[in-house]
Protein backbone atom coordinates (compact mmCIF):
# COMPACT_ATOMS: atom_id res chain seq x y z
CA UNK A 1 0.00 0.00 0.00
CA UNK A 2 1.61 3.24 -0.52
CA UNK A 3 2.28 5.63 2.24
CA UNK A 4 -0.20 7.77 3.55
CA UNK A 5 0.65 11.55 2.54
CA UNK A 6 1.10 14.29 5.81
CA UNK A 7 -2.55 16.04 6.44
CA UNK A 8 -1.33 19.14 5.00
CA UNK A 9 1.66 20.59 3.75
CA UNK A 10 3.04 23.97 2.45
CA UNK A 11 4.53 22.28 -0.85
CA UNK A 12 4.71 19.12 -3.11
CA UNK A 13 6.96 18.28 -5.65
CA UNK A 14 6.31 16.58 -8.33
CA UNK A 15 9.44 14.89 -9.57
CA UNK A 16 10.64 15.19 -6.11
CA UNK A 17 13.41 13.05 -5.62
CA UNK A 18 15.35 13.78 -8.57
CA UNK A 19 18.70 15.91 -9.12
CA UNK A 20 16.45 19.28 -9.30
CA UNK A 21 13.28 18.25 -7.17
CA UNK A 22 15.01 16.97 -4.18
CA UNK A 23 17.56 20.33 -3.83
CA UNK A 24 14.63 22.60 -4.38
CA UNK A 25 12.90 20.35 -1.41
CA UNK A 26 15.25 20.15 0.94
CA UNK A 27 15.91 24.13 0.73
CA UNK A 28 12.48 24.87 1.27
CA UNK A 29 12.31 22.66 4.05
CA UNK A 30 15.54 24.34 5.70
CA UNK A 31 13.65 27.71 5.46
CA UNK A 32 10.90 26.07 7.11
CA UNK A 33 8.41 24.89 5.02
CA UNK A 34 6.57 21.45 5.31
CA UNK A 35 7.44 19.58 2.27
CA UNK A 36 6.27 16.10 0.61
CA UNK A 37 8.43 14.74 -2.59
CA UNK A 38 6.45 12.70 -4.76
CA UNK A 39 8.05 10.43 -7.11
CA UNK A 40 7.11 7.30 -9.20
CA UNK A 41 11.16 5.87 -8.19
CA UNK A 42 10.44 3.79 -5.14
CA UNK A 43 14.05 3.15 -4.45
CA UNK A 44 14.67 7.35 -4.41
CA UNK A 45 11.08 7.30 -2.00
CA UNK A 46 12.89 4.70 0.30
CA UNK A 47 16.33 6.10 -0.29
CA UNK A 48 15.35 9.84 0.92
CA UNK A 49 12.93 8.75 3.41
CA UNK A 50 16.06 6.99 5.53
CA UNK A 51 17.79 10.64 5.31
CA UNK A 52 20.56 9.59 2.99
CA UNK A 53 20.77 11.31 -1.01
CA UNK A 54 20.57 9.25 -4.25
CA UNK A 55 23.10 11.04 -5.85
CA UNK A 56 25.86 13.49 -5.01
CA UNK A 57 24.91 17.21 -4.22
CA UNK A 58 26.98 19.08 -2.09
CA UNK A 59 26.00 20.72 0.97
CA UNK A 60 22.36 18.78 0.98
CA UNK A 61 23.23 15.64 3.35
CA UNK A 62 22.65 17.71 6.61
CA UNK A 63 19.87 19.66 5.35
CA UNK A 64 18.28 16.59 4.16
CA UNK A 65 19.11 14.71 7.67
CA UNK A 66 17.53 17.67 9.32
CA UNK A 67 14.83 17.94 7.25
CA UNK A 68 13.75 14.52 7.79
CA UNK A 69 14.31 14.31 11.09
CA UNK A 70 12.53 17.28 11.81
CA UNK A 71 9.34 15.67 10.17
CA UNK A 72 9.45 18.82 7.41
CA UNK A 73 10.09 16.72 4.19
CA UNK A 74 9.19 13.60 3.37
CA UNK A 75 9.07 11.48 -0.05
CA UNK A 76 5.91 9.43 -1.32
CA UNK A 77 4.59 7.33 -4.23
CA UNK A 78 1.33 8.02 -3.31
CA UNK A 79 -0.22 10.30 -5.78
CA UNK A 80 -2.81 11.41 -3.32
CA UNK A 81 -0.05 13.64 -1.84
CA UNK A 82 -0.01 16.55 -4.71
CA UNK A 83 -3.81 17.02 -3.15
CA UNK A 84 -2.26 17.82 0.47
CA UNK A 85 -0.03 21.16 -0.77
CA UNK A 86 -0.97 24.60 -1.28
CA UNK A 87 1.70 25.07 -3.64
CA UNK A 88 2.49 22.10 -6.18
CA UNK A 89 5.58 22.29 -8.02
CA UNK A 90 6.30 20.46 -11.29
CA UNK A 91 9.86 18.93 -12.11
CA UNK A 92 10.22 16.48 -14.41
CA UNK A 93 12.32 15.78 -17.34
CA UNK A 94 11.48 17.29 -20.63
CA UNK A 95 13.53 15.36 -23.17
CA UNK A 96 13.46 15.23 -27.18
CA UNK A 97 12.91 12.55 -28.95
CA UNK A 98 15.18 10.26 -31.39
CA UNK A 99 14.72 12.75 -34.32
CA UNK A 100 15.38 15.78 -31.99
CA UNK A 101 11.41 16.99 -31.80
CA UNK A 102 10.57 18.21 -28.10
CA UNK A 103 8.30 16.03 -26.21
CA UNK A 104 5.80 18.36 -25.33
CA UNK A 105 3.66 15.56 -23.23
CA UNK A 106 5.86 15.04 -20.65
CA UNK A 107 4.70 17.80 -17.85
CA UNK A 108 1.00 17.23 -19.13
CA UNK A 109 1.54 13.16 -18.50
CA UNK A 110 3.15 13.88 -15.13
CA UNK A 111 -0.22 16.08 -13.62
CA UNK A 112 -2.44 13.89 -15.29
CA UNK A 113 -0.55 10.81 -13.07
CA UNK A 114 -2.64 13.19 -10.38
CA UNK A 115 -4.84 14.30 -11.81
CA UNK A 116 -7.56 13.39 -9.57
CA UNK A 117 -6.15 14.97 -6.86
CA UNK A 118 -5.16 18.22 -7.78
CA UNK A 119 -7.78 20.72 -6.35
CA UNK A 120 -8.93 24.05 -6.39
CA UNK A 121 -7.13 26.89 -5.12
CA UNK A 122 -3.70 25.70 -6.02
CA UNK A 123 -0.54 27.67 -7.14
CA UNK A 124 0.87 24.48 -9.85
CA UNK A 125 4.50 25.50 -10.22
CA UNK A 126 6.09 24.15 -13.66
CA UNK A 127 10.03 23.87 -12.57
CA UNK A 128 10.98 22.02 -15.87
CA UNK A 129 12.90 23.75 -18.45
CA UNK A 130 9.45 23.42 -21.64
CA UNK A 131 8.58 23.99 -24.88
CA UNK A 132 7.71 27.31 -25.59
CA UNK A 133 3.72 27.26 -25.07
CA UNK A 134 3.78 24.48 -22.63
CA UNK A 135 2.89 26.77 -19.75
CA UNK A 136 -0.18 27.47 -21.95
CA UNK A 137 -0.78 24.08 -22.56
CA UNK A 138 -0.72 23.04 -18.33
CA UNK A 139 -3.84 26.16 -17.90
CA UNK A 140 -5.41 24.34 -20.58
CA UNK A 141 -5.12 20.88 -19.26
CA UNK A 142 -6.24 22.47 -15.53
CA UNK A 143 -9.16 24.19 -17.15
CA UNK A 144 -10.18 21.43 -19.13
CA UNK A 145 -10.82 19.23 -15.92
CA UNK A 146 -12.38 22.04 -13.92
CA UNK A 147 -9.55 22.72 -11.69
CA UNK A 148 -9.69 26.14 -10.57
CA UNK A 149 -6.36 27.00 -9.77
CA UNK A 150 -3.32 29.37 -10.38
CA UNK A 151 -0.41 28.34 -12.74
CA UNK A 152 3.19 30.01 -12.72
CA UNK A 153 6.45 28.97 -14.92
CA UNK A 154 9.54 29.23 -12.35
CA UNK A 155 12.58 27.62 -14.46
CA UNK A 156 15.25 26.04 -12.42
CA UNK A 157 18.41 27.71 -13.04
CA UNK A 158 20.73 25.59 -10.74
CA UNK A 159 24.17 24.04 -11.90
CA UNK A 160 24.14 20.37 -10.69
CA UNK A 161 26.34 20.03 -7.31
CA UNK A 162 25.62 23.64 -6.47
CA UNK A 163 22.20 23.78 -6.13
CA UNK A 164 22.28 24.51 -2.27
CA UNK A 165 24.33 27.37 -2.78
CA UNK A 166 22.64 28.47 -5.95
CA UNK A 167 19.10 28.50 -4.57
CA UNK A 168 19.71 31.09 -2.29
CA UNK A 169 21.71 33.34 -4.25
CA UNK A 170 20.90 33.44 -8.28
CA UNK A 171 17.69 35.47 -8.81
CA UNK A 172 14.72 33.70 -9.37
CA UNK A 173 13.03 34.04 -12.98
CA UNK A 174 9.04 34.25 -11.75
CA UNK A 175 6.26 34.15 -14.21
CA UNK A 176 2.44 33.56 -14.60
CA UNK A 177 -0.69 35.47 -16.30
CA UNK A 178 -2.31 36.93 -13.93
CA UNK A 179 -1.65 39.27 -11.01
CA UNK A 180 -2.50 36.87 -8.27
CA UNK A 181 -0.93 34.00 -9.57
CA UNK A 182 2.40 36.08 -9.63
CA UNK A 183 1.72 37.42 -6.52
CA UNK A 184 1.62 34.06 -5.22
CA UNK A 185 4.55 32.52 -7.14
CA UNK A 186 7.09 35.22 -6.23
CA UNK A 187 5.61 34.80 -2.53
CA UNK A 188 7.05 30.97 -2.67
CA UNK A 189 9.98 31.78 -3.91
CA UNK A 190 10.76 34.87 -1.45
CA UNK A 191 11.16 31.91 1.15
CA UNK A 192 14.55 31.52 -1.40
CA UNK A 193 15.56 34.37 -2.02
CA UNK A 194 14.95 38.12 -2.83
CA UNK A 195 16.29 38.30 -5.60
CA UNK A 196 12.81 38.08 -8.15
CA UNK A 197 12.68 38.60 -12.18
CA UNK A 198 8.86 38.81 -13.27
CA UNK A 199 8.55 38.05 -17.21
CA UNK A 200 4.97 36.54 -19.15
CA UNK A 201 5.11 33.06 -19.65
CA UNK A 202 6.22 33.03 -22.86
CA UNK A 203 8.93 35.49 -21.84
CA UNK A 204 10.58 32.92 -19.32
CA UNK A 205 10.15 29.47 -21.20
CA UNK A 206 12.51 31.63 -24.02
CA UNK A 207 14.98 32.68 -21.32
CA UNK A 208 15.29 29.93 -20.00
CA UNK A 209 16.26 28.32 -23.35
CA UNK A 210 18.18 31.03 -24.47
CA UNK A 211 20.15 30.34 -21.30
CA UNK A 212 21.24 27.12 -21.86
CA UNK A 213 21.82 27.33 -25.45
CA UNK A 214 24.22 30.26 -25.04
CA UNK A 215 26.12 27.85 -22.71
CA UNK A 216 25.81 25.24 -25.73
CA UNK A 217 27.04 27.68 -28.19
CA UNK A 218 29.81 29.07 -25.89
CA UNK A 219 31.45 25.68 -25.73
CA UNK A 220 31.29 24.82 -28.84
CA UNK A 221 32.72 27.90 -29.97
CA UNK A 222 35.59 26.97 -27.56
CA UNK A 223 35.99 23.36 -29.10
CA UNK A 224 36.00 25.07 -32.68
CA UNK A 225 38.74 27.34 -32.04
CA UNK A 226 40.58 23.93 -30.34
CA UNK A 227 40.43 22.16 -33.14
CA UNK A 228 41.23 25.09 -35.37
CA UNK A 229 44.65 25.56 -33.28
CA UNK A 230 45.22 22.01 -32.94
CA UNK A 231 44.97 20.83 -36.94
CA UNK A 232 48.09 23.93 -36.92
CA UNK A 233 50.29 22.01 -34.41
CA UNK A 234 49.16 25.11 -32.04
CA UNK A 235 48.22 24.69 -28.23
CA UNK A 236 45.18 26.38 -27.46
CA UNK A 237 45.55 26.86 -24.21
CA UNK A 238 48.78 28.83 -24.14
CA UNK A 239 46.31 31.15 -27.01
CA UNK A 240 43.02 31.60 -24.62
CA UNK A 241 45.42 31.87 -21.63
CA UNK A 242 46.71 35.24 -23.87
CA UNK A 243 43.30 36.08 -24.89
CA UNK A 244 41.70 36.00 -21.79
CA UNK A 245 44.63 37.46 -19.59
CA UNK A 246 43.24 40.45 -17.72
CA UNK A 247 40.51 40.80 -20.75
CA UNK A 248 37.87 41.03 -19.50
CA UNK A 249 36.16 40.98 -22.69
CA UNK A 250 36.89 37.84 -23.28
CA UNK A 251 37.12 36.12 -19.80
CA UNK A 252 34.39 33.91 -20.52
CA UNK A 253 36.05 31.92 -23.19
CA UNK A 254 36.54 28.56 -22.28
CA UNK A 255 38.57 25.44 -22.27
CA UNK A 256 37.60 23.29 -24.88
CA UNK A 257 35.86 19.69 -23.62
CA UNK A 258 32.92 17.35 -24.00
CA UNK A 259 29.75 19.43 -23.45
CA UNK A 260 26.84 17.09 -22.54
CA UNK A 261 24.31 16.34 -19.91
CA UNK A 262 20.98 16.48 -19.70
CA UNK A 263 20.20 20.07 -20.75
CA UNK A 264 22.27 21.84 -23.00
CA UNK A 265 21.81 19.95 -26.10
CA UNK A 266 18.65 19.07 -25.74
CA UNK A 267 17.64 22.75 -25.11
CA UNK A 268 19.27 23.71 -28.07
CA UNK A 269 17.38 21.48 -30.30
CA UNK A 270 14.05 22.62 -28.24
CA UNK A 271 15.06 26.25 -29.39
CA UNK A 272 15.40 24.41 -32.96
CA UNK A 273 12.53 23.35 -33.13
CA UNK A 274 10.16 26.28 -31.40
CA UNK A 275 11.93 28.65 -34.45
CA UNK A 276 10.99 25.73 -37.40
CA UNK A 277 14.08 24.51 -37.47
CA UNK A 278 15.48 27.81 -38.75
CA UNK A 279 18.67 27.95 -36.26
CA UNK A 280 21.67 27.73 -38.50
CA UNK A 281 24.01 28.77 -35.01
CA UNK A 282 22.90 25.90 -32.94
CA UNK A 283 22.54 23.19 -35.21
CA UNK A 284 26.27 24.16 -35.83
CA UNK A 285 27.19 24.01 -32.66
CA UNK A 286 25.50 20.62 -32.34
CA UNK A 287 27.54 19.39 -35.44
CA UNK A 288 30.74 20.96 -33.49
CA UNK A 289 30.01 19.58 -30.11
CA UNK A 290 28.35 16.17 -30.84
CA UNK A 291 31.42 15.52 -33.73
CA UNK A 292 34.20 15.98 -30.75
CA UNK A 293 34.71 12.46 -29.94
CA UNK A 294 34.84 11.24 -33.44
CA UNK A 295 37.48 14.41 -34.08
CA UNK A 296 39.68 13.11 -31.00
CA UNK A 297 39.64 9.78 -32.27
CA UNK A 298 40.64 10.52 -35.75
CA UNK A 299 43.90 12.60 -33.85
CA UNK A 300 44.76 9.53 -31.90
CA UNK A 301 44.42 7.85 -35.28
CA UNK A 302 47.04 9.82 -36.78
CA UNK A 303 49.39 9.60 -33.50
CA UNK A 304 48.78 5.64 -32.18
CA UNK A 305 48.48 2.44 -33.56
CA UNK A 306 45.13 2.18 -31.74
CA UNK A 307 44.36 -1.62 -33.16
CA UNK A 308 47.29 -2.89 -31.20
CA UNK A 309 46.76 -0.58 -28.23
CA UNK A 310 44.43 -0.34 -24.85
CA UNK A 311 42.92 3.14 -24.31
CA UNK A 312 41.56 3.92 -20.72
CA UNK A 313 38.74 6.94 -20.54
CA UNK A 314 38.88 8.54 -17.34
CA UNK A 315 35.74 9.60 -16.47
CA UNK A 316 32.56 8.58 -17.51
CA UNK A 317 30.32 11.47 -16.04
CA UNK A 318 29.02 14.34 -18.13
CA UNK A 319 31.25 17.18 -16.29
CA UNK A 320 33.48 17.12 -13.43
CA UNK A 321 32.69 15.87 -10.07
CA UNK A 322 29.63 14.68 -11.07
CA UNK A 323 28.20 11.14 -10.69
CA UNK A 324 25.71 11.98 -12.82
CA UNK A 325 26.89 9.77 -16.34
CA UNK A 326 23.24 11.31 -18.46
CA UNK A 327 24.22 12.16 -22.32
CA UNK A 328 27.84 11.89 -21.39
CA UNK A 329 30.00 12.72 -24.69
CA UNK A 330 32.41 9.72 -22.54
CA UNK A 331 30.23 6.90 -23.80
CA UNK A 332 29.97 8.50 -27.83
CA UNK A 333 33.69 8.34 -27.03
CA UNK A 334 33.64 4.45 -25.95
CA UNK A 335 32.09 3.34 -28.68
CA UNK A 336 33.85 4.60 -31.16
CA UNK A 337 37.30 3.69 -29.78
CA UNK A 338 35.45 0.15 -29.32
CA UNK A 339 35.70 -0.51 -33.46
CA UNK A 340 39.18 0.71 -33.17
CA UNK A 341 41.21 -0.19 -30.57
CA UNK A 342 42.05 -3.63 -29.35
CA UNK A 343 40.24 -3.14 -25.96
CA UNK A 344 38.87 -0.06 -24.25
CA UNK A 345 38.82 0.74 -20.53
CA UNK A 346 36.52 2.76 -18.14
CA UNK A 347 36.88 3.92 -14.54
CA UNK A 348 34.95 6.89 -13.17
CA UNK A 349 35.77 7.64 -9.12
CA UNK A 350 31.46 8.59 -8.77
CA UNK A 351 29.79 7.11 -11.61
CA UNK A 352 28.57 3.57 -10.28
CA UNK A 353 28.38 0.45 -13.57
CA UNK A 354 29.85 -2.88 -13.45
CA UNK A 355 31.32 -2.48 -16.26
CA UNK A 356 34.13 0.03 -14.97
CA UNK A 357 37.39 -0.67 -13.33
CA UNK A 358 39.40 1.11 -10.91
CA UNK A 359 42.02 3.59 -11.95
CA UNK A 360 44.96 1.82 -10.64
CA UNK A 361 44.09 -1.09 -13.27
CA UNK A 362 43.19 1.44 -16.05
CA UNK A 363 46.81 3.10 -15.32
CA UNK A 364 48.44 -0.21 -15.56
CA UNK A 365 46.94 -1.90 -17.90
CA UNK A 366 46.17 0.96 -20.72
CA UNK A 367 48.90 1.77 -23.20
CA UNK A 368 47.07 5.65 -24.07
CA UNK A 369 44.89 7.60 -21.56
CA UNK A 370 42.21 9.84 -22.74
CA UNK A 371 40.72 12.07 -19.92
CA UNK A 372 36.70 12.53 -20.80
CA UNK A 373 35.78 14.24 -17.77
CA UNK A 374 37.97 16.42 -16.08
CA UNK A 375 37.49 15.20 -12.47
CA UNK A 376 40.41 16.70 -10.12
CA UNK A 377 41.87 13.07 -9.35
CA UNK A 378 43.55 13.11 -12.41
CA UNK A 379 44.77 16.19 -12.45
CA UNK A 380 48.30 14.48 -11.11
CA UNK A 381 48.21 11.18 -12.22
CA UNK A 382 51.51 9.02 -11.58
CA UNK A 383 51.85 7.88 -14.92
CA UNK A 384 54.17 7.50 -17.90
CA UNK A 385 51.94 6.98 -20.43
CA UNK A 386 50.67 9.20 -22.82
CA UNK A 387 47.98 11.25 -21.51
CA UNK A 388 45.70 12.94 -23.93
CA UNK A 389 43.44 15.97 -21.75
CA UNK A 390 41.90 18.29 -24.19
CA UNK A 391 40.69 20.55 -20.94
CA UNK A 392 43.83 21.44 -20.24
CA UNK A 393 42.99 19.55 -16.22
CA UNK A 394 46.92 18.39 -16.34
CA UNK A 395 48.71 22.39 -17.20
CA UNK A 396 50.68 20.02 -19.76
CA UNK A 397 48.65 22.01 -22.83
CA UNK A 398 46.29 21.04 -24.76
CA UNK A 399 47.46 19.26 -28.16
CA UNK A 400 46.24 16.42 -29.20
Amino acid sequence: MPDEPPASVDVCIVGGCGRVGLPLGIAFAARGLSVVLYDINADAVATVNSATLPFAEAGAAGPLAEAVAAGRLRATTDPAAVGTSEHLVVVVGTPVDEHLNPDLGAVPRALERCAEHLRDGQLVVLRSTVYPGVTALTEKLLVGRGVQADVAFCPERIAEGHAMTELFTLPQIVAARTPQSLTRAEKLFRHLTDRIVTLTPEEAELAKLFTNTWRYIKFATANQFWMMANDFGLDFARIRHAVAYEYPRAADLPMPGFAAGPCLFKDTMQLAAFNRNNFVLGHSAMLINEGLPLYLVSRLEDRFDLASSTVGILGMAFKGGSDDPRESLAYKLRKILALKTRETLCTDPYVIDERFVDLDEVLRRADLLVIAAPHEQYARLDTDKPVIDMWGLTGQGVRV
